[in-house]
């Protein structure tokens, strides 16, 4: 016998579609709560049965073979038109399964049956998870309340696999729609850049274009990253560092050499713009008349959570009594304080030294003390 359809049919197959991957796939959490409700009501067959438009699915099956059938031969179609638990002793008995192929051509023929509706947030009843036996019988109370248990919880993994898409679907748009809007600032400062005729607007516009990149690289790396706010270094500042070589001179090589240090996104930009400033000023003053040579970014981990960052060149030297830049205009000079200030808020020792042989930023970010093993023993 075909089961009616359900009144509000249009808006429960609507919802059906909102979860992700129910008609294809196998998923072990669900495996694992279908074996375990054939076993507590001591069935060979249990199912997650999903009511679709023409047919049923087994999202997850224990005892039977095929992963679908057609409505006619659907006995959780009329379990979704129920309020509660729906139980046939006897399916050759009851009007609704007397028909059916299952309990009548199969080999051997389903005989019993027991489904609790599978219902969403929305109130929709979506399908059911139900376990069959071969021959008439009953359930007790024991494992009614056990099924019903289990139902809920079927429920839940979905509601749960539902809200993780849902997050996705809305990391990609946040991410779209952020890129985007870097791509516009990054484009107006392009623009005005070439418009002025002034060399330190260039300068400073240049700057702020490091910066928007470096954020920019920093979006990238939290948007695939799982740990969310966690960024590895190597791969970040290497990306940084890549975005600079755009505008590196033939006659200037720059090499990196970092450790896979993990820092929370406030530190990485912040080295990210740390580092910019020092290779777009060693660019700019360290190598003169188109002499050949080295920008060097390294960082090596200290642990458990400390690193040394170093970025030198083998330039002319660009440091007078080893405080300014004996070249530096206005912006550079910004550019230094900014350096220092940052260092100063990640808790970084910064330094820099100028000789013959070139110029050297260091930045020490020493590891947080660790507790005694006396301290941990009093501390409560």
């Amino acid at each position: 016998m075909l089961a009616q359809k359900p009144g509000n049919q249009t808006e429960r197959l609507a919802e059906l579609q909102a979860y992700p991957d129910l008609t294809h796939g196998a998923d072990p959490s669900l495996d694992r709560l279908v074996a375990l409700a054939a076993r507590h009501c001591e069935t060979p067959v249990a199912l997650i049965s999903l009511v679709e438009e023409d047919r049923q699915w087994f999202k997850a099956r224990y005892g039977f073979d095929g992963d679908q059938t057609p409505l006619e031969q659907s006995v959780c179609s009329h379990a979704i038109l129920e309020d509660g638990m729906t139980e046939i002793a006897d399916t050759l008995s009851d009007t609704r399964t007397a028909d059916n192929p299952l309990c009548i051509e199969m080999t051997p023929p389903l005989r019993f049956y027991a489904g609790v509706p599978l219902i969403s947030r929305n109130g929709f009843k979506l399908g059911t998870l139900c376990v069959l036996d071969f021959r008439p019988r009953t359930l007790t109370e024991l494992q009614r309340e056990t099924l019903e248990v289990l139902a809920e919880q079927v429920m839940r993994q979905m509601e749960l696999q539902r809200s993780l898409r849902n997050e996705t679907v809305l990391r990609h748009e946040i991410d779209h729609r952020v890129k985007n809007s870097l791509q516009t600032v990054m484009s107006f400062i392009r623009l005005y850049a070439s418009r002025t005729q002034h060399a330190e607007t260039r300068e400073a516009l240049a700057a702020i274009g490091r910066r928007v990149s470096a954020i920019a690289q920093l979006h990238s790396e939290l948007y695939q990253t799982e740990d969310y706010d966690q960024i590895r270094l190597d791969r970040y500042l290497t990306r940084v560092v890549g975005l600079l070589k755009g505008s590196t001179p033939p006659n200037v090589v720059i090499k990196t050499r970092i450790a896979p240090v993990t820092v929370d996104s406030r530190v990485a930009a912040t080295l990210a713009m740390i580092v910019s400033e020092c290779v777009a000023n060693a660019l700019k003053h360290a190598f003169p008349d188109d002499r050949a040579g080295t920008v060097e970014v390294t960082l090596e981990g200290v642990a458990p959570d400390g690193f040394v960052l170093t970025c030198r060149d083998d330039g002319v030297g660009s440091l007078t009594d080893g405080q300014v830049p004996a070249q530096a205009d206005g912006i550079t000079s910004i550019g230094k304080r900014l350096m220092e200030s940052a260092a100063e808020q990640i808790g970084g020792e910064m330094t820099l030294d100028s000789a013959e042989t070139g110029y050297t930023m260091r930045l020490v970010k020493r590891p947080m003390p660790q507790p005694t093993p006396e301290l941990q023993a009093d501390a409560p």
